[in-house]
């Protein structure tokens, strides 16, 4: 009786593990990145089965291809699409398009003009990342023209100017925001008079709502999306400081300049449990905030502010209890709700970083990268190699979806096989 129990045990042990097996691979992603910092828009990824180190020379490159242009947009990635943005051309036929490429072979699939192109002494071109959904998607210019296209064949829907319907105008380093989808409305800071941040619907491109009571500039951030206490907010990083606004109609809701500069405003908030967290560089450090919120009106208080994460270009990504970034050039390892740093290495070198299978994805801007183990208990490197960059900053984020690392730099797109065997 004693051995059938313990068979009986085994068996039913081995159920529950196929089971629970078979659950995690109806939840885990069909190598979808569909928009800027992935499908929650935190930097996370829900794959597993990655490789937990990488040869010397790095993992297998499945693709390298030419063609996307001049520009630091990131890609994003669906229904077997990789999307992403660059100027093109020569002289007066010089444009920016957005580009959509075989996402198992790197063939292109078609190329739409988004406008004019954004030109600048540190690397011309769009910075923003394409948002899809389902059969469309939406594309942020580095001179703020905003395009709905045809996933399949990049045909417009429509297209706008949100400078010239808004009264903005464009920042030093050119509009690098990506768009954010909140219901049926596209969400996008756009820098105007009572204007700075504005709701169009998704179908036709029309005003659904504008932040009359707020006029910052635009930053170089992207905006999200956030329960508080029943209230639905959007919040986002202006060129002045922190916000919050209601999802519903635009109302500003609360403020926190402290943690603004007075360059660049860039990385985007990271909000878990009521708790809002930004951070920019050039000096200043991070918020973490906590929001409340009842049915007519909304605060935000200061947790603490700290020195010792400055994010530049590149967002954190919380994993569990702690923040993970770069804090200027210096890999930080940070506790989420005390800000204590549990440890800081210089790692890759000053770069960007996503979540992956228990690791970091961490992608210097001189076009080293680097497997990190994401864990509060020290730097653990687990692999590296590098890229030879051509002559601008490697700054396009890293993308992990269906068990593949995509690299971008300038014109040139990688694709590596990441997935075990």
């Amino acid at each position: 009786m004693g051995s059938l129990s313990k068979t009986w045990c085994l068996t039913l042990s081995l159920c529950l593990s196929l089971a629970s097996d078979s659950f995690a691979q109806d939840k885990a992603p069909s190598g979808e990145w569909p928009q800027w910092r992935g499908p929650q828009r935190n930097g996370l990824s829900s794959e597993m089965g990655l490789l937990k180190s990488w040869p010397t020379e790095g993992p297998p490159l499945v693709w390298k291809t030419n063609g996307a242009g001049e520009g630091y947009s990131t890609v994003s990635i669906s229904q077997g699409r990789l999307f992403t943005m660059g100027n093109r051309g020569d002289g007066d036929a010089r444009a920016e398009y957005v580009i959509a490429l075989d996402v198992a072979t790197g063939k292109e699939l078609w190329a739409a003009r988004n406008g004019s192109p954004f030109a600048n002494d540190r690397g011309g071109g769009p910075r923003g990342t394409p948002t899809v959904d389902g059969d469309v998607l939406y594309a942020l210019g580095g001179q703020g023209e905003l395009s709905c296209l045809q996933v399949k064949t990049g045909q417009a829907r429509w297209h706008l100017s949100l400078f010239d319907k808004f009264g903005g105008r464009n920042n030093r380093w050119g509009i690098s925001e990506s768009p954010l989808l909140e219901g049926d409305w596209v969400i996008c800071n756009a820098g105007g008079p009572g204007a700075s941040i504005v709701a169009l619907d998704r179908r036709t491109g029309e005003l659904v709502w504008k932040t009359e009571e707020l006029s910052d500039r635009s930053a170089y951030s992207s905006a999200i999306a956030a329960d508080v206490d029943g209230m639905r907010q959007i919040l986002h990083f202006t060129a002045r400081g922190a916000v919050g606004v209601s999802a519903r109609d635009g109302k500003f809701l609360w403020r926190y300049d402290k943690v603004a500069n007075k360059t660049a405003d860039i990385a985007t908030p990271i909000f878990q449990d009521n708790l809002a967290f930004f951070s920019s560089a050039y000096g200043t450090g991070c918020v973490l905030l906590r929001l409340r919120a009842d049915s007519t009106s909304a605060e935000a208080a200061e947790v603490y502010f700290n020195r010792d994460m400055r994010n530049h270009h590149s967002s954190c990504v919380l994993v569990g209890d702690h923040l993970y970034g770069f804090s200027d050039a210096v890999l930080t390892c940070m506790e989420f709700k005390t800000g204590k740093v549990a440890w800081q290495d210089r790692s890759v070198g000053k770069g960007s970083l996503i979540y992956a299978d228990g690791h970091l994805y961490c992608f210097s801007e001189r076009g080293v990268v680097g497997l990190i183990e994401a864990t509060p208990g020290g730097y653990r490197e687990k692999g590296r190699f590098k890229i030879e960059p051509g002559q601008w900053p490697t700054w396009s984020h890293p993308v992990v979806a269906g068990g593949r690392l995509y690299l971008r730099d300038q014109d040139t797109i990688y694709c590596f096989d990441v997935q075990a065997k």
